[in-house]
């Protein structure tokens, strides 16, 4: 099969120029547009989930819970020693007291400041490899009260949105494409039953049923490539200000969210991927119909 994009003066003459195959092209600028925007989603989505595993991958936060300050201090001493020992550890360090106290002031205002008050010791770390339960098992042989909190664990449900939302993109990907091609179905059997004399000519004149569907091919082939490379452009535009708009806030997660040059790549194929669509299924719909009308 051939895949000829722009029609030739003989083909424009034959398929004709009216407002009603005009339409196609407005048609599949508006669906290449939409899948545009639902395939920049599932790919910043995917890039920010991975961003996401890279980050919290390993990172573990150590909670010494001891009323005697004299006692917690010793105890988050002893435990950041022990730590330091274990294989694959690459950075442990305790949380600063003031920046705590700093975090809690929204809540506790300036009595989250008094020296008085209880406030566990928080010890971050970060394995390279190891086992985490390794470090849960040293804390508690010096604290037995001490907890343990997992990153992975407690950001699992914004994990599991960001994967719900990349495959949600993905379907909606996949259900434009087979609208696109349903109205592709429907534009090459109404061209059939507008040009059913001339075709009829044509079979006369020894035409192949191969040859009549590769007029309509080559005709929906070209304005599903126009039409797409339209809406590819308007919509890479609002993705490009949307990501600037984000990028502007300054947020470590929505940062994430960016596209990479890879990405843009794959987005700029979509409009060559739905013309080839679009030439299969007039293909496919022209061959079948000819065969059960003529």
């Amino acid at each position: 099969m051939r895949l000829q994009l722009n029609p030739n003066a003989a083909d424009r003459r034959l398929l004709d120029e009216g407002r009603r195959t005009r339409a196609m092209i407005w048609i599949m600028a508006i669906m290449v547009f939409l899948t545009v925007l639902a395939g920049a989603l599932g790919l910043g989505m995917f890039a920010a989930t991975a961003q996401l595993d890279r980050d919290l991958a390993g990172r573990l936060t150590v909670q010494i819970v001891e009323p005697d300050p004299q006692r917690r201090d010793a105890q988050a001493a002893a435990v950041l020693a022990e730590i330091r020992k274990l294989p694959g550890v690459t950075r442990v360090r305790e949380a600063d007291r003031a920046h705590l106290a700093e975090l809690l002031k929204p809540w506790l205002g300036d009595a989250g400041l008094d020296p008085d008050l209880p406030m566990p010791a928080m010890i971050d770390v970060d394995l390279a490899r190891g086992d985490s339960a390794a470090v849960e098992r040293a804390a508690r042989r010096i604290a037995p009260g001490a907890r343990v909190d997992r990153h992975a664990q407690w950001l699992s449900p914004v994990r599991d949105f960001m994967t719900t939302m990349t495959l949600l993109a993905a379907g909606l990907m996949l259900l434009i494409a087979a609208a696109t091609a349903a109205v592709v179905l429907l534009a090459a059997r109404s061209g059939l039953d507008t040009h059913r004399d001339t075709i009829e000519v044509l079979h006369m004149l020894g035409s192949t049923d191969i040859q009549v569907a590769r007029l309509f091919q080559r005709r929906i082939a070209f304005d599903t490539l126009v039409g797409g490379l339209g809406g590819t452009v308007a919509a890479m535009a609002l993705v490009w200000l949307l990501q600037s708009r984000m990028a502007a806030l300054g947020s470590e997660m929505l940062g994430g969210v960016a596209l990479q040059p890879r990405d843009w790549f794959l987005l700029l194929l979509l409009p060559l991927g739905f013309a080839l669509l679009a030439t299969v299924a007039a293909r496919l719909a022209v061959l079948g119909a000819l065969r059960r009308i003529l």
